[in-house]
């Protein structure tokens, strides 16, 4: 399983939320750039960036610092929050981005993510699906869809998407542990490669995860707080920890 290590960027800033409330977000790190040569120091070899003010603004704002945590890295980096355009995967692809996670886009238009299939190829585009109760968020998870996180998942595969980064908003930020009810639900059902987001507390909830054969896992706060060592944890996720 791929560990990726999670930055949220607000207002040039490394947060974190609770449950997606943009009034919660909380500076976890003094230094957004030095955080990540450590998660690369630690043996990291992916980063989750979210764009959490180019989520709502739906175009980039942090794109600045974002493409300073990569070159000085050196991590390979899948960045989300505002990718609405192809324009904007465009211009995050030639700047040293891995992969674009397009989230409001998909849910409105599923025809946009195969058309960026077919312009970039499955191993640079993946959709995020970010769940409340059940149903699709879009707009920096401010608006919820009345589309079913499962239906999603499926036209998704259809569209050609070859990663799906799902997200349970409820969990997220809370410590409380992935849903894994979910989680299974969407690897059963899509045959994309599944990377869990939010909730993630200890090593144990990283070991359950793998015992499911999800491709990847994305954790923020339990680094920030202590409860997970990265570099343990990284260890036991084999692959190199972070190398896809």
């Amino acid at each position: 399983m791929i560990l990726l290590p999670a930055v949220d960027i607000k207002g040039g800033k490394c947060v974190r939320l609770l449950r997606g409330d943009y009034s919660t977000a909380e500076q976890v790190t003094d230094d957004a750039v030095k955080t990540t040569e450590a998660f690369r120091k630690a043996g990291a070899g992916w980063i989750h960036i979210v764009d959490l003010d180019g989520a709502k603004a739906g175009k980039p704002v942090n794109s600045g610092i974002i493409f300073e945590m990569i070159k000085k890295s050196g991590l390979k980096a899948e960045v989300g929050g505002g990718i609405r355009t192809r324009e904007t995967m465009e211009f995050y692809l030639k700047n040293g981005v891995s992969r674009v996670v397009i989230g409001t886009a998909a849910v409105r238009n599923p025809r946009f993510v195969s058309e960026a299939v077919k312009m970039y190829g499955r191993e640079h585009i993946a959709v995020g699906i970010d769940a409340r109760d059940g149903f699709a968020a879009e707009n920096g998870w401010t608006e919820t869809s009345s589309e079913s996180y499962l239906r999603l998942a499926e036209k998704m595969e259809y569209a050609g998407a070859g990663y799906i980064v799902f997200t349970d908003i409820g969990r997220d930020g809370t410590l409380g542990g992935p849903n894994f009810q979910m989680i299974g639900s969407i690897a059963e059902k899509s045959g994309c490669n599944i990377i869990a987001s939010g909730g993630i507390s200890n090593i144990e909830d990283i070991k359950r995860l793998i015992s499911m054969d999800i491709y990847g896992a994305v954790c923020g706060k339990a680094i920030y707080s202590g409860g997970v060592d990265l570099r343990s944890a990284l260890a036991l996720c084999g692959r190199g920890g972070g190398n896809a």
